[in-house]
C-alpha cells in the first residue's frame, strides 16, 4: 500500500491540476449510485405531455411543458380521490400517462361516454382513474386500474415559476355514486323549498 501511496504523492507534486481533477471526478461519480437509488425509489421531477389534464397541467398553449415533483416511496398503500398520479399505460405499458384517481376500491362509479353499463364497482386494489380533460383517454375506456400500475404521484408544480406550489386538490367530475346521489337529493331539496 505504501508503494501505491507514494507513486500517488509523486503524481501530485507533478500534476497538481490532473490530480485535482481526477479526485474531484471520483468523489463526483461516487454520487451516482445515490442519486440512481433515490430518483428509482423516493422522488423524481417528471414532465406533464399532452392535453389529457389540461386545465389543472400545461393550461395555455406554450411550448414549455409543466415539470412536477413525484413521489414514488410506498404511494400504492397512500392513495386518495383526487390524487394526481403517473401510471403506465394499460394500452401500451411502455407509456406513462397522468391522471387523477376518481374512485377507490369498492366505490361505486357511473362511467361516461362511451361506456353504456349504469355503473361499475371498483374490484380491491384497483382505482378509477379519468383526466381533467373530457377528452381524455382513461377508466371510462379501459375501466380500473390495478394499484400496481401506478408509478408515482405528483406532488408539487416545479415549473412554471409563476404556477410554483402544491398541486390543486380538484378537478375534473365527480363519478362515484354514493357523492352524486347524496349531491343529487340535496339539490332536490334545493328545488323544493323554493
Amino acid at each position: 500500500m505504501n508503494y501505491f501511496q507514494s507513486i500517488y504523492s509523486k503524481f501530485q507534486q507533478r500534476n497538481p491540476i490532473l490530480s485535482y481533477t481526477i479526485t474531484r471526478s471520483i468523489k463526483f461519480i461516487s454520487w451516482i449510485p445515490l442519486i440512481y437509488l433515490f430518483s428509482e425509489h423516493f422522488a423524481y421531477i417528471g414532465i406533464i405531455d399532452g392535453i389529457s389534464m389540461k386545465p389543472t397541467f400545461n393550461p395555455d398553449n406554450s411550448i414549455s411543458k409543466d415539470r412536477v415533483l413525484l413521489w414514488k416511496f410506498n404511494i400504492r398503500n397512500n392513495l386518495k380521490i383526487n390524487d394526481i398520479v403517473f401510471i403506465k399505460s394499460p394500452i401500451n405499458p411502455n407509456q406513462i400517462h397522468t391522471k387523477r384517481i376518481k374512485g377507490l376500491q369498492l366505490n361505486s362509479i357511473i362511467p361516461r361516454y362511451p361506456e353504456t353499463r349504469s355503473k361499475i364497482l371498483i374490484p380491491l386494489n384497483h382505482i378509477w382513474v379519468e383526466g381533467d380533460n373530457i377528452h381524455s383517454i382513461d377508466s371510462n375506456t379501459y375501466g380500473p386500474l390495478s394499484n400496481g400500475m401506478v408509478v408515482a404521484k405528483a406532488v408539487w408544480i416545479i415549473w412554471p415559476l409563476n404556477r410554483f406550489g402544491p398541486i390543486p386538490a380538484n378537478g375534473g367530475r365527480e363519478c362515484r355514486e354514493d357523492k352524486l346521489r347524496y349531491n343529487g337529493s340535496n339539490n332536490n331539496q334545493l328545488n323544493n323549498d323554493d
